[in-house]
């Protein structure tokens, strides 16, 4: 049994990338893995700044927290306690702006830790502490963004950077759905086949 940790992060009903974290949790067998959902716009998510260094701060000398920054720590605490149970970590989300949602940004935010998700020697090198999490990535973008205007694709892109590259995770998959608005005639069948990935991919995790 695999622990399966699915991200959402679109809360748009009728965007694709809903679609596709709706048609993964519809064909992934819960009978067999154990798989659990993190919202990222489900709850209140508070920017990174100086409400959580002045909580890091109060945390080291014993200081009680603020409201404000008791609701942030727990809420960060939850996303990273979540992440670090997970064997399997599935992103489903939009290109927004030619990047991911400010939401998604923040939850990244929330698990980017030194001495969480990687470290530094006393030589400056790197320790990647949960490089043996595989990601999964469900992404929709209503342009075409996979040839020449691939240079202005942030999305898919920075996840990869992130997740593939600085936690030193594998990428074990991506489905991109994109072309969806851009061609209008095509646009059911494009969403069709990508929908149809989506549910073969969830039904080949056990």
């Amino acid at each position: 049994m695999s622990n399966i940790l699915v991200v959402k992060a679109n809360n748009r009903p009728d965007g694709v990338s809903t679609a596709m974290y709706n048609t993964f949790m519809e064909n992934i067998d819960q009978t067999t893995n154990n798989v659990t959902t993190f919202d990222v716009f489900a709850q209140e998510m508070p920017y990174i700044g100086q409400d959580l260094f002045n909580a890091f701060a109060k945390g080291a000398e014993g200081e009680a927290l603020t409201t404000k920054e008791a609701t942030l720590m727990a809420v960060r605490q939850e996303a990273m306690d979540k992440f670090a149970a997970a064997d399997v970590i599935v992103f489903a989300f939009p290109m927004w702006n030619l990047s991911i949602p400010a939401a998604l940004h923040t939850y990244i935010d929330y698990i980017f830790q030194a001495g969480f998700t990687f470290s530094y020697n006393a030589d400056g090198s790197m320790n990647q502490l949960l490089k043996d999490k595989k990601i999964i990535l469900l992404n929709a973008r209503g342009g075409i963004y996979s040839g020449d205007a691939s240079v202005m694709e942030n999305s898919v892109t920075y996840m990869e950077k992130v997740f593939g590259g600085m936690f030193g995770m594998e990428i074990t998959d991506e489905i991109i759905i994109e072309g969806h608005n851009a061609d209008p005639a095509q646009t059911e069948a494009i969403v069709t086949a990508g929908m149809e990935k989506v549910a073969a991919l969830a039904k080949s995790i056990n």
